[in-house]
């Protein structure tokens, strides 16, 4: 059991690693000449969500009704140049689990600062709103931010 455990994580690490080697050689290509202080550099944040068994529906439903619209939003803006949602293929131990993953590639490290005023922009009943992401915040289990960064395979290990 755990050696399948340890497989299906060894297996959405690798999955997530590929998917952001793809999207940091295609954010690469795009960018004419970064700033010399980098901040144009991509910035990439993985959203990881563990829901309470048996409301994944009832979580997502409320997730693509605000977050995946002000996600859209932001990359008609240029904020974000590309963002993936996740739901694992194969089912695994409690430990383990999660039921989303949203990886995002915002133009630079300052990008995700306009997320707030666009909610307000996209949802002017903000009463709602907060009333809608408190019920889904109570569906959440566990959740984390990871700001993700891509190292050369073959340097030292740094950017």
């Amino acid at each position: 059991m755990i050696r399948g455990n340890r497989s299906i994580h060894v297996f959405v690490v690798i999955a997530t690693l590929s998917a952001l080697l793809v999207l940091t050689r295609s954010n690469a290509q795009q960018q004419a000449v970064p700033a010399a202080d980098g901040s144009d550099k991509p910035y990439v944040v993985e959203w990881v969500y563990k829901v309470k068994w048996g409301h994944a529906d009832d979580y997502w439903r409320l997730f693509k009704k605000y977050q995946i619209a002000i996600l859209n939003r932001e990359k008609e803006l240029g904020y974000v140049t590309s963002y993936t949602v996740y739901r694992p293929g194969l089912h695994t131990g409690e430990d383990t689990r999660w039921e989303f993953t949203v990886l995002i590639t915002y133009k630079n490290q300052a990008a995700p600062g306009h997320a707030r005023e666009i909610a307000k922009q996209l949802f002017p009943d903000q009463d709602a709103m907060k009333r809608d992401e408190n019920k889904r915040w109570e569906l959440v289990e566990a959740h984390w931010d990871l700001p993700i960064r891509a190292i050369d395979p073959n340097g030292d290990g740094e950017e």
